[in-house]
């Protein structure tokens, strides 16, 4: 089948960037939901959590993505749960990129002056309402730019769902190209449609960054 035309092939692959968003969106808040549960349990759950949430954090960082949905859909099955290449990658990618936005949102709660606690401890504040109302206000003002640039690498990293099967932009481009036997046209249409989605939120992370800088020196 050599007579696709070059809509033909975009229309393919606009079907299959559904899935890739739709990945890209349940991995960051799903990450975003997890990763938040662990912020908080590293900083209140006393040294056994905090150790715990740390090492977990190292792995996921200090292993390949690849690895790791290898691990979701194939070692998922040897307990003998079927899982679909959907529910695999989706777990996959929602572990990894909470291990990371855990570890940015730490870094921002540690960027908050030791004063802001202890001005907030004197008022006789526990440590859920000094996070609320004195901590987290000006940690989410520091998070914004480096959360909303990790979801270019989130973006990315959907590409390898791939390799177990599951059908999102590249996948379908590797398909596309098998029957068209036009892999210079189909994976160009593959990277300009990942420049779409990844350039307005990098340059939204730029912005945001910019503007912070600003802030800070007005």
């Amino acid at each position: 089948m050599n007579d696709f035309s070059l809509w033909d092939i975009l229309r393919n692959l606009l079907l299959a960037l559904r899935w890739t968003v739709a990945l890209s969106a349940i991995a960051f808040v799903g990450g975003g939901i997890v990763g938040a549960l662990l912020l908080f349990a590293r900083l209140s759950g006393g040294p056994f959590l905090e150790r715990g949430v740390s090492v977990y954090v190292q792995v996921f960082q200090g292993t390949p993505l690849l690895m790791q949905l290898f691990l979701a859909y194939f070692g998922i099955a040897l307990l003998g749960i079927e899982v679909s290449p959907w529910t695999a990658a989706a777990l996959a990618l929602t572990l990894y990129t909470s291990a990371f936005l855990t570890e940015i949102w730490r870094g921002c709660v540690a960027a908050i002056p030791k004063g802001q606690w202890e001005a907030s401890a004197s008022l006789a504040l526990g440590f859920g309402e000094q996070m609320r109302h004195v901590v987290l206000p000006q940690a989410m003002k520091i998070a914004i730019p480096p959360t909303v640039g990790f979801l270019v690498q989130v973006i990315k990293g959907t590409a390898l769902a791939s390799v177990i099967g599951f059908v999102e932009l590249t996948k379908a481009g590797s398909m596309i190209s098998n029957a068209t036997f036009k892999p210079f046209v189909v994976f160009s249409c593959v990277a300009l449609m990942y420049f779409a989605l990844c350039f307005p939120v990098s340059l939204l992370a730029r912005n945001l960054e910019r503007r912070k800088t600003h802030g800070r020196h007005a």
